[in-house]
C-alpha cells in the first residue's frame, strides 16, 4: 500500500473516531441537562400543589382576623 493511501485511511479513522467520540459527548451531556430540568420541574410542581392549601390557610387567617375586628367593635 503506497504511504498516501494509508495516511488517507489514518486520516480517515482519525475522524470517524473524533466524530463519534463527540456524538457520545454530546449525548451525555443532553441526558443530563434533561436530567437536571426533570428536577427542577418536580420542584416547581411541588409549589403548585402547597399554593392552594396556603391559600385556604390565608383564608382561614382572614376570617379569624375579621371576627376578631367585630368582636372588638362590639367592646365597650
Amino acid at each position: 500500500m503506497s504511504p498516501e493511501v494509508t495516511v488517507a485511511l489514518l486520516s480517515l479513522a482519525g475522524t470517524l473516531l473524533g466524530t463519534l467520540g463527540g456524538i457520545v459527548a454530546a449525548g451525555k451531556l443532553t441526558a443530563y441537562r434533561i436530567e437536571q430540568l426533570e428536577k427542577k420541574v418536580d420542584k416547581h410542581n411541588g409549589f403548585g400543589e402547597k399554593i392552594p392549601v396556603i391559600q385556604e390557610q390565608i383564608k382561614g387567617i382572614n376570617h379569624r382576623l375579621n371576627d376578631l375586628e367585630h368582636n372588638k367593635e362590639e367592646l365597650p
